[in-house]
């Protein structure tokens, strides 16, 4: 198999789709000659031309409002979020509008919509333009809420997230597009709703989503050294949210840490907290841990940026935790 960059796959995902049905098209800001800001949609305005990959002015709510008409019309939009950070300016038009007008319209109406583009914290780029919003649209019903962690798994997703008869909310961690991993030159799909093993353990369960899969891959081979067998469980599709195969984990290694980069107050990772405490609660040796960012806003200063978020660390600490160990490995 081929090796790739995440954007590489999320351009292969939207080129093969593209030329597979006329009526999907990329539109967005700079997404067209500039080739998008982090270089997703590189190469389709040359090959496509401007009905197809279309730049948009600068006004979130304007251009959302026009990919739910497209939809709403028979056509297959991909709007590009420069960030979701700026999504915020249309949420108007991704609540009200978006995930609503199937239900309101009894069914008349379907919204085959893709709203992607980078989430979470990334680097020196302060409050308001680093953080992750995964939770305000995961709460809303009649959204689905997508979050790969590799470039395999983001082009599976995305193939299929376009296909989607819904709206669908792609969110690809800001720093993981320079990612590689392995990705088959034939087709394929992932379908949504369905997790994903990362890692194979029988000691403690670890559950996360998007770029904190990695800190969790790591924290697990540190852990493997001290004689703690971690799974991983990458959930890949956040709505909906592939419980069994978390259910199943934990009642085989009867503790669980979960691993959420969004603030902890009812995040996606507070709702798998209680939904594991709730289902699993027999099988439980200890309390459901949650690694989440720190409850303010994220720090310009790059120590305290790196201080407020997960890291590897922090999850060998919850683990040991739930174990518990001390931080030397030891029985507390």
């Amino acid at each position: 198999m081929a090796v790739i960059t995440m954007r590489e796959a999320l351009r292969q995902a939207m080129d093969e789709e593209m030329a597979r049905d006329p009526s999907v098209f990329l539109m967005g800001e700079e997404v067209a000659q500039y080739n998008g800001a982090y270089k997703v949609s590189q190469g389709l305005w040359e090959k496509y031309g401007d009905k197809r990959v279309i730049d948009t002015p600068i006004t979130e709510e304007g251009f959302a409002g026009m990919g739910i008409g497209a939809a709403m019309a028979g056509l297959r939009p991909i709007v590009e979020m420069m960030t979701f950070n700026f999504s915020l300016m249309a949420f108007d038009q991704i609540i009200n509008n978006a995930a609503k007008q199937r239900y309101m319209s009894g069914g008349q109406f379907s919204l085959p919509l893709v709203i992607r583009g980078p989430n979470g914290p990334a680097e020196y780029l302060g409050a308001q333009h680093s953080q992750a919003l995964q939770s305000l649209f995961a709460h809303v019903p009649g959204l689905k809420v997508v979050s790969p962690s590799t470039p395999y798994d983001a082009k599976g997703l995305l193939k299929t997230s376009i296909r989607d008869n819904d709206p669908v909310i792609f969110m690809e961690g800001e720093l993981s597009y320079a990612w590689k991993g392995e990705v088959p030159e034939e087709e394929y799909l992932i379908p949504l709703g369905k997790g994903d093993i990362k890692r194979k353990g029988s000691d403690v369960t670890l559950v996360s989503f998007s770029k904190p899969v990695r800190y969790c891959l790591e924290a697990a081979e540190q852990l493997a050294s001290q004689g703690i067998e971690a799974e991983v469980i990458d959930l890949r599709s956040i709505r909906p949210l592939d419980e069994e195969l978390v259910y199943a984990s934990v009642r085989k290694t009867n503790r669980c840490v979960v691993v959420d980069e969004a603030w902890p107050f009812a995040s996606v990772g507070s709702h798998i907290g209680w939904l594991v405490s709730s289902q699993c609660f027999d099988h439980l040796d200890a309390p459901v841990e949650l690694v989440s960012s720190e409850d303010v806003p994220m720090p310009y200063n790059h120590s305290l940026e790196l201080a407020a978020q997960p890291s590897a660390d922090k999850i060998v600490r919850a683990v040991q935790k739930v174990c518990y160990l001390d931080p030397d490995g030891k029985e507390a």
